[in-house]
């Protein structure tokens, strides 16, 4: 079955498909309507979600309604052999990607963390449709390149869809892994009972005493657990499921069972150290393709991940021992305390400090390793069912049970628990069987996803905003005399991050920016940078080939440095600046 057409119908997805279906089928609608509202060319309904073909489809919807922005290129193939396809978006009348700044979008490295896809394509969708209408907009498909990928994990998220899952399962790749180490791959996943399409929990009822839970009074869909002299009459059993490999355990050895994002090379640990990492990094073809593209596109200069749930906008160290320069943490501070304000119910976090330990996490190795500002967003977080904070228990994402309940059965009119049934079990005997879907808890439900993308794709469009971009003031020519000359300049970038991150000047990560004084009838007798412009004779003098300057640490955010040149002849000369994650400047003068 396709949980996008069936299962998340009953949550009332499908009252205005009709509608939809016939919406998607006009993909050529004039950016106004004769009223004068704005109307999309491509409209895609923003109320669901979709199976990883029908978001390559809305992506060539997109390309075909504007060719001369969206181009695609498949980085690789998943391990099922889905297509990784990639969306280059950029106005190519303005430059070749490759000559602009960049950033990397992409979701779902968790087959179940299915709203992240939604989210990448989403923010493709709103630029190419407001190009026309909105300045900024327009001044990112101009100036940058976004490289979006909406699925890491494309084979995980169809089988979320397509197969019965919990909340939490279908988070890995399919590559078969054996993880009860018996020598057979995948043989005891779960087993949909009762075949509703859910995977849902297992309770039975036992003699007085001999119980761990007892049913709560008030609403005995809800299982309380028993401790000290309390007494209980109720076991829970775990997830649906049976013994397939007759080794007295149940749902121990599912499909795939990694973590592709502890599959990086940045802190990357083994297996025993740390769980779902693979044999080395970039073992499993997804992150091997990704990689491999990222590597050989060193204009990338921001990175975006989109996963849930919780409510996070997270930057690295996954481990405490590793540090960030200063100067990297004021501009990652800057935009995450921003994106707390975009985003309601998110906090701007540290994984290792505020979350967790991760080794050979993705974002770690974008920024560690290639020195990439990036961030992880966690979609979603489950007081927003309410829109104000509620008393909260369990682990990070999940709300109070007796809340999750009152939103199921006030908002969604019981559409979001199953309520408790028998079920003959060959091992359990009489059992019931109930709970939660999928779709509840780590997804926003059908009516809140619109503004969930919504504000998450606009945070990738702050992030991408504060890309460097570095201008060359107007040169100062001073006579020394005796046909000597000092020419300097001042680089002066006016957005919040650097040109080259702390990161990647301090591990000599990438090539260095580069600023080149060059005239057909000048010799450079020497050149280096200044510290202060008021002692130019303190200046720091390149050795080698001083009229090409290399600026390891790059232009600071929201900064300038003064660059000089002592130099000797008569006429015109140019000076040109070149980075790997700016946009070049050049500026001319005479002698």
């Amino acid at each position: 079955m396709n949980i996008s057409k069936n299962i998340l119908s009953r949550v009332g997805w499908s009252c205005l498909s009709l509608t939809l279906i016939t919406l998607c089928a006009t993909p050529t609608l004039q950016a106004q309507d004769a009223g004068g509202r704005w109307q999309p060319k491509v409209e895609i309904p923003w109320n669901r979600y979709y199976a990883y073909a029908e978001l390559l489809e809305h992506m060539e919807r997109l390309r075909v309604a504007y060719p001369e922005f969206v181009e695609f290129i498949d980085i690789g193939q998943s391990f099922e052999g889905r297509p990784m396809r990639v969306m280059i978006l950029t106005n190519r009348a303005t430059g070749a990607h490759e000559d602009k700044a960049g950033m990397w979008v992409d979701g779902n490295v968790h087959g179940n963390e299915v709203q992240g896809g939604e989210a990448a394509v989403y923010l493709a969708w709103w630029l190419l449709e407001h190009y026309a209408d909105n300045e900024r907009a327009k001044e990112l498909l101009d100036s940058r390149v976004f490289y979006i990928l909406p699925a890491q994990n494309p084979d995980g998220r169809d089988h979320w869809f397509n197969q019965a899952n919990t909340q939490s399962s279908s988070r890995t790749g399919t590559t078969p892994t054996d993880n009860d180490r018996d020598g057979l791959f995948d043989e005891d996943d779960y087993d949909d009972l009762d075949g509703d399409g859910e995977i849902l929990s297992m309770r039975k009822q036992v003699p007085m005493g001999r119980g761990t839970h007892r049913l709560d009074i008030d609403d005995p869909r809800i299982m309380i657990p028993v401790s000290g002299k309390q007494q209980g009459d109720w076991i829970m059993l775990g997830r649906e499921g049976i013994d397939n490999d007759g080794d007295g355990r149940i749902n121990e050895d599912g499909l795939g069972g990694y973590d592709m994002n502890r599959n990086w090379p940045s802190d990357w640990q083994p297996n025993h150290i740390q769980y779902g990492a693979g044999d080395y990094p970039f073992s499993y073809p997804e992150p091997a393709a990704i990689g491999n593209f990222i590597i050989h596109r060193p204009n990338i200069a921001a990175v975006q991940s989109f996963h849930n749930s919780g409510g996070m906008i997270l930057r690295g160290p996954g481990d405490p021992s590793v540090k960030y320069p200063r100067s990297d943490i004021r501009a990652y501070d800057a935009l995450g305390a921003e994106g707390e304000l975009m985003l309601p119910f998110y906090k701007y976090m540290i994984i290792h400090a505020d979350l967790y330990t991760v080794h050979g996490g993705f974002v770690n190795w974008t920024y560690e390793g290639l020195g990439i500002f990036s961030f992880t967003n966690e979609l979603w977080n489950t007081p927003q069912y309410w829109g104000k904070d509620r008393e909260q228990n369990g682990n990070w994402f999940s709300s109070n049970t007796t809340q999750q309940l009152e939103f199921s059965d006030s908002v969604n009119l019981g559409e979001l628990f199953v309520d408790w049934h028998s079920y003959n079990h060959p091992l359990y005997g009489a059992i019931e069987i109930g709970g939660f879907k999928r779709q509840h808890g780590r997804v926003a439900p059908s009516f809140m996803i619109e503004e969930m993308l919504h504000r998450n794709a606009m945070f990738c469009a702050r992030h991408a905003e504060e890309i460097a971009k570095v201008s060359i003031e107007k040169p100062e020519v001073e006579d020394l005399g005796d046909g000597l000359y000092r020419v300097s300049i001042d680089l002066v970038n006016s957005q919040l991050m650097p040109s080259r991150s702390g990161m990647a000047a301090e591990n000599h990560i990438g090539t260095p920016d580069i600023v080149e004084l060059s005239g057909e009838d000048i010799q450079v007798i020497a050149g280096g940078t200044q510290r202060d412009r008021f002692h130019p004779e303190l200046m720091q003098p390149t050795i080698l080939e001083p009229a090409r300057l290399r600026l390891e640490n790059g232009v600071p955010g929201h900064g300038r440095i003064t660059v000089a040149w002592l130099v000797r002849g008569s006429g015109d000369f140019t000076i040109r600046y070149s980075a790997e994650k700016a946009d070049s400047a050049e500026e001319t003068g005479i002698l």
